[in-house]
């Protein structure tokens, strides 16, 4: 068959996104030190992004290679429940913020460890078997008619995958609103101690809250319209538009290693260590918490 541009695109995403999640993924396993529940959670990410990664190339490679029902459907079960524990890491990390503010002095015991294996369990629990309904039946290969403009998953299946995205949409977007309230609560406090408020408070809350905003603008960007042309597209339409908004969704993939891992100071003193031997560096790292965003 003749090469679709917009199959190359997504391989060469897909591409993009394995090697930069594969990076994160050995420094957070080389390292003994990014053992904490918040490297955990990074890990998570990471992973799933990988696996997504290497499922568009796979897709690729089937579809022009080993054209098959059979593959076709585990190929897509398995680029479903990468995606959705990507989305799921992601829900976990804004949970993980929230009580690294909220619960400050309980957040570094035992029982959050738990929690954040709990929360881990869970979602890649859900991914999984979100990622096998397809290859257990919910397919439309048999029936036309039932077709999503995501073939060859059915237009209830693709219904459950957006309504489930909405939802941690909106509760990503609620549990940032109450992490800006509390920032800026903590530094009005600190305001009332020193009678005034600073300008690097101002900065550091200014620039806390842009960064959040950067956050959750970039997630529902590159998800949102691919979303909702789940809900309202048709099979009909010609299929440039399921690319044009599917692109998009796995560029999310490629920007969370920058946002949730190479700006953090303890991965990049690793990636000194794992490619160099040896860290000699004037700067000084200091251990950064969740809520240090």
């Amino acid at each position: 068959a003749a090469l679709n541009p917009w199959d190359v695109m997504l391989c060469v995403s897909g591409t993009a996104i394995a090697c930069e999640n594969a990076l994160v993924v050995a420094i957070i396993c080389y390292s003994p030190a990014l053992r904490t529940p918040m490297f955990v959670l990074v890990g998570s990410l990471a992973t799933a992004d990988l696996l997504a990664g290497l499922g568009l190339i796979l897709n690729f490679v089937f579809q022009y290679v080993i054209r098959s029902e059979t593959v076709s459907l585990l190929t897509v079960g398995f680029l479903v429940a990468s995606f959705a524990a990507s989305v799921s890491s992601l829900l976990a990390i804004t949970v993980d913020r929230y009580l690294s503010l909220y619960n400050a002095l309980t957040y570094y015991s035992e029982r959050t460890v738990l929690c954040i294996h709990t929360m881990l369990a869970g979602a890649w629990g859900v991914s999984l078997c979100l990622g096998l309904l397809p290859v257990l039946g919910w397919n439309c290969l048999h029936d036309r008619a039932a077709c999503s403009v995501v073939r060859p998953l059915t237009k209830s299946n693709v219904t459950l995958l957006s309504a489930s995205f909405f939802l941690i949409f909106l509760i990503m977007l609620h549990l940032y609103i109450e992490i800006c309230k509390i920032v800026c609560r903590h530094a009005h406090q600190i305001a009332l101690q020193q009678h005034f408020l600073t300008a690097s408070h101002y900065v550091a809350t200014k620039k806390g809250v842009s960064t959040l905003a950067i956050i959750l603008g970039t997630f529902g960007a590159s998800w949102l319209p691919f979303a909702i042309y789940c809900v309202v597209g048709d099979p009909d339409y010609p299929s440039v538009y399921t690319y044009a908004t599917l692109l998009p969704a796995t560029y999310n993939s490629m920007i969370n290693p920058i946002i949730y891992a190479y700006r953090n100071q303890e991965i990049q003193r690793s990636m000194w260590v794992l490619f160099c031997g040896c860290f000699q560096a004037k700067v000084s790292f200091c251990s950064r918490s969740p809520s240090d965003v």
